[in-house]
């Protein structure tokens, strides 16, 4: 679904509670678990796949706060790749979405107030960014490969991490917290052109929306980059609001200008004192 970003659930261990943990497993051998058996706990811990496939869309808003800014964000999501998601900052608005074929923006922070489309790469990791049901649901049918790799640690605590390969090659690591079963970070490689773009991603403050777990704090950014993470606190989350197709569909083109003929026979137009009577007509 969206991104999950991040107060952290998991609860800090004492080191002894660590150290006796350690010394029971050495005693007492640990039942082997499969990538697919954490999968089935995951899926039920957020509130089990029927409740998770029963919801058709989302809309998402709160605020980015990144390098001392505040920035109005909204998301709006719906199955099949549908995803439309804006900022808001200074009274100017950007646009990214994908209509579930193609991408496209608007971007006037760059002087761009007329939509356009998105070049392959930011296309592509805007859907991979927005899997609505998450990259673990239905990952067979995908063409996704899942492994267990075993335990790492995420800010010192244990967790469980699962290896996620995407159809196209790009990998997901997706850290479950190993008493809940929730994701507690994702880190995600995308191969582009022979380089990699890796981001982090670390999920919390969960709440319970529709019958299933969503988190409300999230924050995101780049080993490469450490200055630039932004954190995203969501205020709200509504599940199967009514949101038309046609909200995903890049807006027409405004119609080029016409020249004016040098032909015509049109006289001079209006001066601007003229324009300005009959704009103030009205109010008198």
């Amino acid at each position: 679904m969206i991104p999950l970003f991040a107060v952290n659930i998991r609860k800090r261990r004492p080191a002894v509670v660590a150290l006796a943990i350690a010394l029971a497993g050495l005693a007492i051998p640990a039942t082997a678990q499969t990538a697919d058996e954490l999968i089935a706990k995951n899926i039920d811990a957020k509130g089990g796949l029927a409740q998770i496939m029963a919801i058709k869309s989302l809309r998402t808003t709160g605020k980015i706060e990144v390098q001392g800014l505040q920035i109005d964000a909204a998301l709006e999501q719906k199955p099949d790749s549908l995803i439309r998601q804006s900022i808001t900052l200074q009274g100017m608005t950007q646009v990214q979405a994908w209509d579930g074929s193609e991408g496209w923006q608007i971007n006037p922070f760059q002087g761009r107030r007329d939509p356009e489309r998105m070049g392959e790469d930011d296309a592509r990791d805007l859907v991979e960014s927005y899997d609505f049901y998450g990259p673990l649901v239905d990952y067979k049918q995908k063409g996704s490969k899942v492994e267990y790799i075993g335990h790492d640690t995420v800010d010192g605590d244990d967790a469980l991490l699962l290896k996620v390969t995407l159809k196209n090659g790009d990998v997901i690591d997706d850290y479950l917290d190993p008493d809940t079963f929730i994701e507690i970070r994702t880190v995600r490689q995308m191969f582009v052109r022979g380089s990699v773009r890796e981001t982090f991603t670390n999920l919390g403050s969960y709440k319970k929306v529709d019958g299933v777990y969503f988190p409300f704090s999230i924050e995101t950014g780049s080993p490469r980059n450490p200055g630039s993470t932004a954190k995203y606190t969501i205020s709200k989350i509504e599940a199967n609001a009514p949101i038309p197709d046609s909200d995903f569909k890049m807006p027409p083109l405004p119609a080029p200008a016409t020249a004016p003929s040098p032909h015509s026979a049109a006289g001079p137009g209006p001066s601007p004192r003229a324009i300005a009577a009959t704009r103030t007509s009205g109010m008198e």
